[in-house]
């Protein structure tokens, strides 16, 4: 008999950047003419990692911040959630990154980076992470926009296909990160085709595969590639995700009264994880798409990424009202 823990019992462990949002505060919708700021922590893995803690679900993260005020804030609040915080590093030669978040005129949401000891993470890390004891292993294209956190990504990848780990490619695309845009779409799509799930946004879509490019055309394309669930999402226009048979299937946004975008894809994400390990990885179902419909709703009702991620009573009584 196997005494190996249940996959959903099992931690799931993010990969990449942990940071500091400068969230604009005064209503400005670019860098440009903003003039007030609020210090958050972010960083789309670290979100998605603190979601699954309060979901119930053990969690972990691995990266580096920088021995500094900010990386120490960041490891305190992480284990303060019940993230397992035993793979993050900190470094003296580099600081811990920041990050400029805003939300434009329809009211999206925006960021830009500045990089610094994210990008310090190396194969090693993955090597030494213990990816075959997990459930699933958690990353994001933000990593691959640096040669060392790109090849640990891959690194990371490579282990847990050989062990028979999920891999989430949550694409959050950030054009801004890379010297050429360009670059990013055969490295995203390498991922792709090495993952399990592939959520990204319609924004992340056109910027892999053209603007214009419809909700429908972009699951098709991200299906070819060869992942069993694709989902899409769109802000207040709701997400899309295709069924087992590869029909894709719309389901609308859940309306509240928005604060702030930052970290809704990510409660998304998480949200869905949960539902996905919960099936031990069934087709995806239009309640397992509107439970991280909900999720994500709910973490734009509270300023900052971490504030408005729910936990799993709040998530039910919210789906139950809604």
């Amino acid at each position: 008999m196997s005494t190996e823990a249940p996959s959903n019992q099992r931690p799931v462990l993010s990969f990449g950047e942990v940071l500091i949002d400068f969230i604009v505060t005064d209503g400005a919708p670019s860098l440009d003419t903003a003039n007030e700021f609020v210090a958050r922590s972010g960083g789309a893995p670290a979100n998605v990692t603190v979601a699954l803690a309060r979901l119930g679900l053990p969690s972990a993260f691995c990266g580096v911040v920088g021995s500094d005020p900010f990386g120490t804030r960041l490891r305190a609040e992480l284990a303060a959630e019940g993230v397992d915080v035993s793979r993050l590093r900190d470094v003296s030669d580099a600081a811990t990154t920041l990050a400029f978040a805003w939300k434009d005129a329809r009211g999206d949401g925006h960021f830009w980076l500045l990089r610094g000891a994210d990008t310090d993470l190396n194969p090693r890390d993955a090597e030494s992470a213990g990816i075959p004891s997990l459930a699933a292993i958690v990353i994001g294209s933000v990593s691959l926009a640096a040669a060392s956190s790109r090849a640990t990504i891959e690194r990371a990848v490579e282990i847990a296909n050989a062990s028979g780990v999920s891999v989430v490619f949550d694409v959050n695309l950030r054009p801004a990160v890379w010297a050429d845009p360009n670059e990013a779409i055969p490295l995203c799509e390498g991922i792709a085709r090495q993952s399990r799930l592939v959520k990204l946004s319609l924004d992340d879509a056109a910027g892999l595969f053209g603007a214009g490019i419809t909700p429908e055309a972009a699951i098709d394309r991200v299906r070819g590639l060869g992942p069993a669930h694709v989902v899409l999402t769109d802000g207040e226009r709701g997400c899309w995700f295709a069924t087992a048979d590869g029909k894709v299937c719309h389901v609308p946004a859940i309306r509240v009264q928005a604060v702030e975008p930052t970290g809704a894809g990510d409660a998304f994400s998480a949200a869905l994880i949960a539902r996905l390990l919960a099936s031990g990885w069934a087709p995806l179902t239009e309640t397992d798409v509107r439970y991280a419909a909900a999720a994500g709703a709910l973490a734009t009702t509270e300023p900052g990424a971490w504030n408005g991620l729910p936990n799993r009573e709040q998530l039910d009584a919210f789906l139950q009202s809604a």
